[in-house]
This record gives structure tokens, C-alpha cells and sequence, in this order.
């Protein structure tokens, strides 16, 4: 006798407000703090004058002025020139990431981490230990509220998809199921932008084609999407129709490629300055790659131009490396073949088809670089700033330059705050 399966129960879990909820949170338990953000006209920016002035994330009262995350802060204080505005603080968010997922794996073995703020957990099978799963969905909420002092939105459904799409209905604070049975009634009548990786490129194509909704969407012949969208258009329809066969994956995947990019606190207008930038991004780049234990073959560099105009040039290796020195000494090059001389604001060093580190490199005869040498040399500044930090070893280069001398990713001022200089209501 053929024994009937389990039926699939998957969590999706989304902080609300994340790194507004965590700053509110944080000043309210340790820093003696009276008023919650959450409840005020309140936003996460960034630095205007180091040009990242846009807003990260926003309470649920400064929706009530339009106010969008992504747009820049003089945006928002024109739509609301009261608006608080607090900045943003990395090593913070991590702490709560952290311990979110500290929570969330005590509920369950398979947690997939989807970002900082959000994840999937596999449920299927735990109703023994924490009850059905409204239930547990409840405890899971009081959990991270009593313990962690933010909420969190739990969405329910048999895959990843509509769990993601349920967490995503009305907020903060809120358990919402969307199983198979229930699309017709819950999702098919939202949007057709507010499915899941619909962009606005294909929603516009969509509204072209008098496809408004997501019922509609999913009611359509797949021929007709594939005609206008290509793959997106069958994977659209798919998702509209709540298919999805991807797997909750505990351990993630190995990265396709390693990169980073920096925007600049000054336009970049000669060539000595951007190859200082490429040096500091390339100190990333290179311990990320000997971080992970591998090496890259293909090495991408992007510009993003005063006027917002973005360029890149790729170029591939003749060795998979992970050297400090052979990544500038690359990245410098398709600067150069890239450049136009217009002013520069944004630099970025990207790699792809990563492999394994751990093979010895071809011997070349007509070549005289020691990589032996300047692997030893990575290795051993790697652990000097593995122990004391990443301002312990810098390069003479960098000595009374404006540019950071580690480049890339979350940017200095972002990663922490002082407090001291902050007047916290």
C-alpha cells in the first residue's frame, strides 16, 4: 500500500522594518532611549555628504508620505521635512541577524538564510513539538518579540513562493497562510506587480498585453508570455500559478563569483586616483577569494560615471588567482581599455568562474613574478588582520589619502555608530 506523503509546511519569516526595528529597538534597551522610532516619521539614510544619501529602510507612519525606500534623502525631506532620520549601522544588523537565526534554528533544523532580515524555515513534520502550524507561527513571533524586542511578519504555505508572497500581505507583526487552496481567493486578485519577481520591466509588458492582475497572469496561455517575455514569462506564469520546486537549503550554495564596489566621496578625474580605488577594492576581492579557498578566472571591472552612466569590461585569466597584486594589476588594465575620462563616481571589481584555491599553478617560463611569494605575502597579511584587525597592515599608498584603504561592500561609517556624537530622544 502506497503510503500518502507528508504535506509540506514552509515558514517564510520577514523582520518589519528590519534596520529601522533593530536601531528603535537598540536605543530603547541600551542606550536609555524614551521614543520608538517605529511609531514616529522615521527613516534609515545614509551619508549625504559621502554620497549615499538614500533611504535604507522606513517606518510604518512615513508610508503615509510616500516616503520610498531607495530614494534619495532630499526626496524624502521634501515629502516630509520633519522626518527623523537616523543612520545606518551594519555591525548592528548583523548582531540581530544573528540572533534571529539563533531563534529560528531552535524551531527548526532547515533555516535558509534569504537575506539579512528574512528566511525560510522547513516546518514539515514539527507539529508534535510546537503544534499546527498557525501555532507555531505564534510562538515563533512571541519568541523573537520577548527575546530580540522586533517583530516579524510569518508567512505559511506548502513552498518557498507562497510563503514568501504571505509573509508580504498586510503587516507589522501578522501570521498570514497562502496554501495552494487559497491562491485563487488570496493572491489572484493583487497586482500583477506584486508577484513575486515580477519587475517593473515585466510588468510594464504585461500591462501591455492587458494583464493587470495575477489571476489574469495566471490564466493566460504560457505560448503567449514566452512570445512576449521569454523564459521570464514561463517562470512568471509558473509562480502566478503557485509552482515552485525549490528546496529550503540550510547550507547555501557556493558563490558563482566575488566582488565589490565602492561610490566614492569625491568624483574621480585622473587615472592615478582610480587605480588607488582598484587597489583598495582588490585588498577585498583577494581575501574574500583566500577566505573561501578559491581562486577566480574571469575578472570584470565596472564604472559608474558622474552622470550615472555605468560601463564594464571583463576579460579572462590566464590562471585562476586569488593574489592581492595579480587582481589590481588586471583590474587596472580593463580600467584603462574602459575609460573614457569623464569624472568617476563608482567603481566596482567583479570575478567569476570561481574554482577550487587549492591546486598549484602552471609554471610559465616566460614568466618572472614570484606568485609564490606574494601568496605567502596575502597569507600572512590576512592573519595579521585576522587577529588585530583590518587597519593593523595598510599599504604605504594609502598613507594621508582620502580613499579607505579596504574598499567595497558595507562602507566604514555604515558598520558602526558613535553614539556619543548622537543626541538619542
Amino acid at each position: 500500500m502506497k503510503l500518502k506523503s507528508e504535506k509540506k509546511v514552509i515558514f517564510h519569516i520577514d523582520v518589519n522594518s528590519a534596520f529601522l526595528s533593530w536601531e528603535a529597538v537598540y536605543r530603547l534597551r541600551h542606550l536609555g532611549g524614551t521614543m520608538d522610532l517605529r511609531k514616529e516619521v522615521s527613516a534609515v539614510g545614509g551619508d549625504t555628504a559621502l554620497r549615499h544619501g538614500i533611504i535604507l529602510a522606513k517606518s510604518i507612519p512615513a508610508k503615509r508620505y510616500q516616503i520610498q525606500t531607495g530614494e534619495t534623502i532630499w526626496e524624502a525631506r521634501r515629502k516630509c521635512p520633519e522626518l527623523i532620520l537616523v543612520p545606518p549601522n551594519y555591525s548592528l544588523y548583523e548582531q540581530c541577524s544573528r540572533g534571529l537565526m539563533e531563534i529560528l534554528r531552535s524551531y527548526s533544523p532547515l533555516v535558509e538564510q534569504y537575506s539579512i532580515d528574512e528566511a525560510f524555515v522547513d516546518m514539515t513534520g514539527t507539529e508534535g513539538l510546537w503544534g499546527d502550524p498557525l501555532t507555531a507561527a505564534g510562538r515563533i513571533r512571541d519568541h523573537v518579540r520577548d527575546m530580540l524586542g522586533f517583530t516579524v511578519n510569518i508567512g505559511i504555505s506548502e513552498n518557498k513562493l507562497l510563503a514568501k508572497m504571505a509573509s508580504d500581505f498586510q503587516k507589522p507583526d501578522q501570521t498570514h497562510t497562502l496554501w495552494k487552496s487559497e491562491i485563487q481567493e488570496k493572491m489572484w486578485p493583487l497586482p500583477a506587480g506584486e508577484l513575486f519577481f515580477a519587475g517593473r520591466a515585466s510588468t510594464a509588458k504585461l500591462s501591455r498585453l492587458g494583464i493587470r492582475t495575477i489571476g489574469e497572469l495566471a490564466r493566460t496561455e504560457p505560448g503567449i508570455l514566452k512570445a512576449h517575455l521569454k523564459k521570464q514569462g514561463e517562470l512568471l506564469w509558473a509562480f502566478a500559478n503557485g509552482r515552485d520546486v525549490s528546496v529550503v537549503q540550510s547550507e547555501p550554495p557556493a558563490n558563482k563569483g566575488y566582488g565589490n564596489s565602492t561610490t566614492t566621496a569625491f568624483d574621480v578625474e585622473d587615472a592615478s586616483t582610480a587605480r588607488l580605488v582598484l587597489l583598495a577594492l582588490s585588498e577585498t576581492v583577494g581575501a574574500r577569494l583566500r577566505a573561501a579557498k578559491v581562486r577566480a578566472e574571469v575578472i570584470a571591472v565596472g564604472i559608474r560615471t558622474c552622470d550615472f552612466q555605468y560601463s564594464s569590461h571583463q576579460m579572462t585569466l590566464p590562471d585562476g588567482t586569488d593574489i592581492t597584486a595579480e587582481i589590481h594589476r588586471y583590474a587596472c588594465r580593463l580600467f584603462e581599455e574602459l575609460w573614457d575620462g569623464r569624472a568617476i563616481r563608482h567603481l566596482g571589481i567583479h570575478t567569476g568562474r570561481i574554482r577550487d584555491g587549492s591546486g598549484a599553478r602552471q609554471m610559465n617560463m616566460f614568466e618572472d613574478t614570484d606568485y609564490e611569494k606574494l601568496r605567502s605575502m596575502d597569507a600572512a597579511v590576512d592573519r595579521i588582520r585576522g587577529r588585530y584587525g583590518a587597519d593593523a597592515v595598510r599599504r604605504a599608498v594609502f598613507a594621508g589619502s582620502p580613499i579607505d584603504h579596504m574598499s567595497g561592500g558595507i562602507s566604514r561609517e555604515k558598520r558602526t555608530v558613535d553614539y556619543t556624537k548622537i543626541r538619542v530622544k
